[in-house]
């Protein structure tokens, strides 16, 4: 590690604050421990910063280092197996009603200890942030016990703790109903997710709270009651809706002001408006239209035609997108949805610091947080472009080289 105030050179920037990225070229970033102070040409170096150290890239692009703003990363065991059952014919929702999906992962994770936890998904945040992640958020919702629940966000607070990388923690009691209450969801939602959420905030566990509207999980009466006690908590919001039927998941997230609606293959109209009006995030995650074979996409150009801001992330999780590569997203968002590369890296910039709520990351700003990330590309749609290729050079975290 170097000292944290020092002058990069020789770059290329892509800022991501204006069209075709934002470039700069033969640019030059100022950098200290509080943020960035300056980026322009390098013939344009303010005296005030002249006198840093610098450090000389030799030509290579900076982008804001990369965000990854929806993930399960933290869970026990693996479903290798439904994976199989789901290529021999079984689509998701019969394996999650034959008692597989989601709740097979919470038999493994309430066995798993918080060391378990967080050696096994050590690993997944290593690969990570060796593609450039600075900041991963990490759900709860593999739990569905208060126990359980907070050893989870536990598990990933420690996580930020041991890597050089923010960890945004989510609650996420509302994912599934557990064995012990099938067929009694209300029950749940108000002896076992609600206390749990407020146990789970009364610890500074949790920096957002999300649910899955879905049929084969919570409607949106359900999730409202979970909503309501995260807006007295004083809890930002966020929800998986549209993944698999309508069920007017990302209207409600749009009434209570969400930060991001995901998934939202079954989106229609109506609901995108909502989001626009609202000015909710739209998460694209190609992982898990890929993995489970789906055929209807995210309405990207609606989307478009609205100005919903789209994010991009891997959805990393045991079932449904066991994906550790935000460079495969991008490219996936790309080439399944028509996503263009510049709006698959805003996605994982920009768009993906605005659904976790933080101002001061994914643009290249005076004022922003210097985490940067340098790569050995001459344009930015070469991020997007390759598979199976990570092209990164080097990451700039907090100013530091």
């Amino acid at each position: 590690m170097r000292q944290q105030s020092s002058l990069i050179v020789n770059c290329r920037v892509a800022t991501l604050t204006g069209p075709d990225y934002g470039l700069l070229d033969d640019a030059a970033i100022a950098v200290t421990a509080d943020g960035i102070l300056w980026t322009g040409p390098r013939t344009d170096i303010p005296a005030a910063v002249a006198a840093f150290p610098r450090h000389d890239l030799g030509g290579r692009l900076v982008t804001p280092a990369l965000i990854d703003c929806h993930t399960h990363i933290v869970h026990g065991g693996n479903r290798a197996g439904e994976f199989e059952m789901r290529l021999k014919g079984a689509s998701y929702e019969e394996v999650a009603r034959a008692g597989g999906g989601i709740v097979s992962t919470v038999r493994a994770t309430r066995e798993a200890t918080e060391e378990d936890l967080v050696a096994s998904a050590l690993p997944r945040v290593d690969a990570l942030i060796a593609e450039g992640v600075s900041v991963i958020e990490i759900k709860s919702g593999y739990g569905l016990d208060l126990e359980t629940e907070l050893r989870m966000l536990r598990a990933a607070r420690r996580i930020g703790g041991l890597r050089p990388v923010t960890v945004r923690t989510t609650f996420l009691g509302a994912h599934a109903t557990p064995a012990d209450h099938k067929g009694r969801e209300d029950a749940y939602i108000d002896d076992v997710c609600i206390p749990a959420l407020r146990a789970a905030h009364e610890q500074g566990l949790v920096d957002a709270v999300d649910g899955f509207c879905e049929g084969i999980a919570f409607d949106t009466v359900q999730i409202a009651r979970v909503f309501d006690v995260a807006l007295e908590l004083g809890l930002p919001l966020k929800l998986h809706a549209e993944q698999l039927s309508n069920l007017g998941g990302a209207a409600l997230a749009a009434r209570y002001g969400a930060l991001s609606a995901d998934h939202l293959e079954y989106l229609d109209e109506d609901g995108v408006k909502a989001m626009a009006d609202a000015g909710t995030v739209a998460v694209i995650l190609p992982g898990a239209y890929y993995t489970l074979r789906e055929t209807k996409a995210p309405p990207i150009d609606l989307f478009r035609a609205r100005g919903v801001p789209m994010a991009v992330a891997t959805d990393m999780n045991p079932g449904s997108s066991p994906m550790c590569s935000i460079l495969l997203a991008m490219n996936m968002a790309c080439t399944l949805f028509r996503m263009t590369p510049e709006e698959a890296l805003l996605g994982t910039t920009r768009y993906a610091a605005r659904a976790l709520g933080l101002a001061d990351r994914g643009t290249i700003t005076p004022g922003s947080r210097a985490d940067l990330a340098v790569w050995n590309v001459d344009h930015p749609a070469e991020l997007a472009y390759r598979i199976g290729f990570n092209p990164l050079h080097q990451r700039i975290i907090g100013g530091r080289i």
